[in-house]
């Protein structure tokens, strides 16, 4: 037995798409593609190449091509279907560097941490700035006090909107003329 075979066959999708329904097509199609590899070729592993893979797709999952002419190389049990006048060439697959992604728990400690030094700053500051005025003032207590102790704004007490009902007019009634007095009118 020769380790490679080559052949090239024109493969009908139609066939194996028709009645599935349209949002699964491309789907069927490619599935209907390998079930004719494994019937030709004798073999139970199949890849498909990149081109052939990007032309049944082309049109979307909706409307997959009809026929599709392919090159297929057997080689030790798999086969490799790839688009007539293309050569298969192996998917490569790039590795995506990982980089050591920090726990929840370290990243709250550093902006914590960050919170805290930025709050000793703000109390170092006020600090400085509380001795600046008492040397300039001679110590008077009020005015240290106001300074030392920043205001605290109040909350604001939410307002409680009222509805108020709506008036509502009664309606009048009407009253349907009779036919005798319809009659008479004419």
């Amino acid at each position: 037995m020769a380790d490679k075979i080559e052949r090239l066959y024109n493969v009908p999708l139609r066939s194996g798409f028709i009645n599935t329904p349209k949002y699964k097509r491309a789907k069927k199609a490619i599935n209907t593609l390998k079930l004719f590899m494994q019937k030709h070729m004798k073999a139970e592993t199949i890849k498909i190449g990149n081109v052939l893979n990007e032309l049944i797709w082309k049109n979307g999952i909706k409307n997959p091509p009809h026929h599709v002419a392919v090159k297929a190389i057997k080689e030790n049990d798999i086969v490799k279907v790839e688009l007539q006048g293309h050569e298969y060439k192996d998917a490569v697959k790039i590795e995506k560097k990982v980089d050591k992604k920090e726990s929840l728990k370290d990243k709250l400690a550093a902006k914590l941490g960050a919170a805290d030094e930025k709050k000793e700053e703000k109390a170092k500051a006020t600090e400085e700035n509380v001795d600046e005025v008492k040397d300039a003032l001679g110590g008077e207590k009020k005015k240290e006090e106001t300074l030392a102790a920043p205001k605290k704004e109040s909350p604001k007490k939410p307002t409680v909107k009222k509805e108020t009902p709506k008036k509502t007019t009664p309606k009048k009634k009407v009253k349907k003329a009779s036919k005798t007095k319809k009659a008479a009118k004419k």
